[in-house]
């Protein structure tokens, strides 16, 4: 069982972010980057099917130098080895782009499931999965909460309003996996220590037959055209109370649209 796992690294949704001036993009370059949460659950998932089922777990990433960071927190946690797409001319790439990459990529990797996390916390577009599957025909089983893979079968329960959905698809497919499938491991030191010797291809548009001026924001399907900062907190409305407290809450509220 070949299993490809996406991963990306991104500023830390526990710290403030911010968006460069300079062309309205995500301020990697000062943020504290981390691996993307959502995607620690499908590295998770990948080595406990690789446990059950013997197989190499592959953690595929598209982003600059620094994503070397989060290559290495996946590898110390038990995956085997790493492709890293990194050029210049991919920043500021849409969702749709960055398909477009990540599908190239598989398409130099034999794999039969591909995992990944149902979001990302500085998108949270939650379209990767459906746009790989079409660009690389196969199936797309999204929200998954729990994960079994039988012989050439991958099925998945959905979480729904109204209970869960359970879902199958032949292999190979994707699978993008909700924070509620596991519990992530933590690195151990020997873990740690391992990753430094464990395989990364670095690639670039180029290796993958991709011409640099068809990504990138010059050329991205959206784009953040403007932004500002949270406006300051402004002063209370105090409501004084002269027997008539109650009727001056209501019009206060009527008048905020409240109610």
């Amino acid at each position: 069982m070949n299993i490809v796992v996406l991963v990306k690294q991104v500023p830390d949704s526990g710290s403030e972010r911010r968006l460069d001036p300079s062309d309205n993009t995500v301020a990697r370059a000062t943020a504290d980057n981390v691996i993307n949460e959502m995607d620690e659950y499908a590295i998770e998932e990948a080595l406990t099917v690789k446990e059950a089922a013997g197989g190499e777990v592959t953690v595929l990433t598209v982003g600059p130098d620094t994503a070397t960071d989060a290559i290495r927190k996946a590898l110390s946690m038990g995956a085997d080895k790493a492709v890293h797409v990194s050029d210049p001319a991919i920043h500021g790439a849409c969702a749709v782009q960055t398909s477009a990459i990540l599908a190239a990529a598989l398409g130099r990797l034999d794999y039969d499931l591909v995992l990944c996390g149902a979001e990302s916390t500085d998108g949270q577009v939650s379209v990767m999965p459906a746009l790989l599957a079409e660009r690389l025909g196969i199936a797309q089983l999204s929200g998954a909460r729990k994960l079994t893979v039988q012989g050439s079968v991958v099925r998945v329960e959905r979480q729904t309003d109204g209970g869960f959905w359970q879902l199958e698809a032949s292999l190979p497919a994707i699978v993008s996996t909700w924070d509620t499938i596991n519990e992530p491991r933590y690195p151990s030191f020997k873990g740690i220590m391992a990753a430094k010797k464990k395989p990364v291809q670095t690639l670039t548009l180029a290796d993958l037959g991709i011409e640099a001026s068809a990504v990138g924001l010059g050329t991205a399907t959206s784009q953040v055209l403007d932004f500002a900062g949270r406006p300051p907190k402004g002063q209370g409305v105090k409501v004084s109370d002269e027997g008539d407290g109650a009727d001056k809450l209501v019009d206060y509220l009527v008048s905020q649209k409240i109610v």
